[in-house]
């Protein structure tokens, strides 16, 4: 099979040196050679220290998707556009397709995969998700018995790393942030990471596969970690949590959960241990339980471990009738459901709220009446002592299962209260055990 990389970076890079180092053991898997006949890249120059006799470079992709003698393009420049245009002239012309970009499938998936589904190719994505870890196989082909109820993961290992920063040294994320970026853990431009947006175009391609539903990024709930203070992670420490950034999908009896957010876990749980930039998933199924996978979510050999078991899986059934194959997302296209998309607001979790307030009687009843009015249960309130030379205390309260807009009803109650000094913080709390 003559393969074709689009984008020769970190990634790609990877992916020849895995092909070529396990060149004897993946063709035993595959059954036949798998070979890069071509590479397209914007530095020609640095691409050359991947060259080798066989592989032609370029700096014209569509070199590439035009050529007739390629049978898989592996897209891995990111981004959506050239990327999408690249991807569908590839199908167009009979080419099956890897990629390791999420945000293209998160947001073109469904166009993708239709234009995929009328030429009878593949186009294989293991890589968008979670690096090397194979959580699409494990949720499309391992869990396919299962009813799939929730998934919940750390799917971005810069804002682990900078949580689990946060945590260990008692620091602010402003300045945890710098270090990341220091250290290359975090970009120049962290926007995507820290916003959430990464984990989200990875939790949106989970949740299709997971449901049978479309591809629906653009109703994802999605909160980053920058306003996470040190002093919240801190006080989750003390009470027996662990703040990390989720991303979480549920099914419910009135719509799917699709959301980004952070989220204090118990400690015990073993996916609040998953410390620095590795990530962790955890799946429920109705039959098996809650299973685990963790492993590392990005590096140039990691990811290529993925692209490459793509490349195997896509080599393997070339020649399978198109309607034998495993689809895209799990369910056959023509049977995908249409259940909505909650909005944020009939969601129903806990919550850690923290207030700020002077030190002054009254004010406990004032916010548990406030609470109780709209029927939000307490599970557990402590209050802090004074900030030194302040007269204000931190009260952090834990409540039981509640809908999310009557807890964003009452934090603009309480803010009200004359008694209170800032806005309140607010943390989701997932228990994540059933």
């Amino acid at each position: 099979m003559n393969v074709g990389l689009l984008g020769l970076g970190t990634v790609g890079g990877g992916t020849l040196t895995v092909l070529r180092r396990n060149a004897a053991e993946i063709t035993r898997r595959a059954g036949r050679e798998i070979r890069v006949t071509m590479a397209a890249a914007r530095d020609l120059d640095k691409a050359k220290m991947y060259a080798a006799p066989d592989l032609k470079l370029t700096d014209d992709a569509y070199t590439i998707v035009d050529n007739p003698d390629i049978d898989i393009v592996v897209e891995m420049i990111g981004g959506e556009h050239p990327a999408k245009e690249l991807i569908l002239r590839a199908i167009e012309n009979g080419k099956h397709v890897v990629t390791a970009n999420k945000a293209l499938i998160a947001n073109h998936g469904t166009e993708i995969f239709a234009a995929a589904q009328r030429k009878g190719v593949m186009v294989a994505f293991e890589a968008a998700v979670a690096g090397g870890i194979p959580i699409i196989k494990a949720i499309r082909e391992g869990l396919t018995a299962n009813r799939i109820e929730w998934i919940a993961g750390i799917i971005n290992g810069t804002t682990n790393f900078i949580l689990t920063e946060m945590r260990d040294k008692g620091a602010d994320f402003a300045d945890v942030l710098k270090e990341a970026q220091r250290l290359g853990y975090a970009e120049a431009d962290p926007t995507f990471d820290v916003e959430g947006v990464d984990a989200a175009h990875k939790l949106t391609i989970m949740s299709a596969i997971a449901f049978g539903i479309p591809m629906q990024f653009d109703k994802a709930y999605i909160e980053g970690i920058t306003k996470l203070t040190g002093d919240d992670v801190k006080y989750a420490e003390q009470l027996g949590y662990r703040i990390k950034l989720l991303g979480i999908t549920k099914r419910t009896k009135n719509g799917i959960e699709l959301r980004v957010h952070p989220a204090l876990i118990p400690a015990r749980r073993l996916i609040a241990n998953v410390d620095g930039a590795m990530n962790a998933i955890l799946v429920k199924g109705d039959a098996v339980g809650v299973t685990m996978y963790y492993g590392a979510g990005a590096g140039a050999e990691p990811t290529a471990s993925s692209v490459v078991a793509d490349l195997v899986d896509v080599t393997r059934m070339h020649t399978a009738d198109p309607h034998s194959r495993v689809p895209h997302l799990a369910f056959q296209p023509d049977t995908l459901s249409d259940e909505p998309i909650l909005a944020m607001d009939d969601v129903r979790t806990a919550y850690y709220l923290r207030l700020r307030a002077f030190d002054k009687p009254g004010v406990l009843a004032d916010v548990t009446r406030i609470l109780a009015d709209l029927d939000i249960s307490i599970d557990a309130m402590v209050q802090k002592e004074p900030h030194e030379g302040q007269e204000l205390v931190d009260i952090v309260i834990l409540t039981h299962t509640c809908l999310e807009k009557n807890v964003n009803a009452a934090m603009v109650k309480i803010e009200a209260l004359a008694a209170i000094s800032e806005p309140v913080a607010r943390i989701r709390l997932e228990e994540l055990a059933k």
